[in-house]
């Protein structure tokens, strides 16, 4: 009976170790619909005065949120988070921060700043318009 149980204690443990190391993983890997993203976006919206409602609608009524993007590379994901950029309610959203991560690492813009936008080629054209 006692190898009985040591072999059950013995099962137990493995079971916990490979739990644990797949909820470590989970921090960077989402799966969407049976496909699997390394990619993290982050939104962070700057309303134009009295939009707030309106422009955190996006985010579910948060100035901040990660959404998880299908991508197979640190290229794609870079991608992502630049098409993040655009903003088409010039009148609701201000601006926008946009940060990506691949596989939790970090991802900068051809300029190297970690703000996608930043150097967003429509920027002048889409973001800080709330008066007009």
């Amino acid at each position: 009976m006692k190898t009985r149980h040591a072999l059950l204690a013995l099962f137990a443990l493995g079971t916990t170790a490979m739990v644990m190391s797949a909820g470590a993983q989970a921090e960077s890997t989402i799966t969407l619909a049976g496909e699997t993203t390394d990619c993290a976006v982050t939104y962070t919206r700057t309303a134009c005065p009295g939009q707030e409602a309106e422009s955190y609608k996006k985010c579910d009524g948060q100035k901040s949120c990660t959404k998880h993007v299908a991508a197979a590379s640190e290229a794609a994901c870079l991608q992502a988070g630049i098409d993040a950029c655009s903003n088409d309610r010039l009148t609701v959203t201000a601006s926008k921060v946009i940060n990506a991560k691949f596989k939790g690492k970090a991802l900068k813009s051809k300029a190297g700043k970690d703000d996608l936008c930043l150097d967003y080629a429509k920027r002048d054209a889409e973001f800080n318009h709330c008066s007009k």
